[in-house]
């Protein structure tokens, strides 16, 4: 079996090289998403002001000996910078992903209306085709109108055909 050169320890490592951590992208941008959302909240805001509320009353009413950070705050400031210093970046990183997410949406809306726009000139053409064929066709009132002239010529005929059967039929009767 074949061992990688990682793993054998009878090989010295490469100089210089650190080898950190391997971790899923897209599982920590899910994760930065859900922290970010959630510290967009209005949930969020109660609970931080809770909490600064609590951290504000205990360091200032409870006895001098059970007070962990005294007036002026230091640890409260340190534990606000820290939070403000990793919710930046999880919230540009949760930015830049929704930007890319509608910059892919804004391409397949482009994609969409261009395909829309061909089928639309596409059906603008066979209307404009079919109305050009159209020209050519009798329409209903053209043929209601020949029809009327070809029944009008027939009762004609008839009458005619009719008076000379009479005409001739008086001729043979004397």
């Amino acid at each position: 079996m074949s061992e990688s050169r990682r793993d054998r320890l009878d090989q010295p490592r490469e100089p210089g090289r650190v080898h950190l951590p391997k971790f899923d992208p897209e599982a920590f941008g899910r994760w930065s998403e859900g922290i970010a959302r959630y510290m967009g909240t209005a949930k969020f805001i109660v609970y931080m002001t809770v909490v600064i509320a609590a951290w504000f009353a205990w360091n200032t009413l409870a006895p001098e000996h059970l007070r962990f950070d005294p007036y002026t705050f230091t640890f409260l400031t340190l534990i606000l910078s820290l939070q403000a210093s990793y919710a930046a970046p999880l919230i540009l990183l949760a930015q830049n992903r929704q930007s890319d997410r509608d910059r892919l949406s804004m391409e397949e809306d482009r994609r969409r209306a261009a395909m829309q726009k061909a089928d639309t000139e596409y059906l603008t053409r066979e209307i404009a085709a079919l109305r050009i064929a159209l020209g050519d066709v009798a329409t209903r009132d053209f043929l209601r109108n020949e029809l009327g002239r070809l029944a009008d010529e027939l009762d004609e005929a008839a009458l005619r055909r009719e008076k000379r059967a009479r005409a001739e039929w008086d001729e043979e009767r004397p």
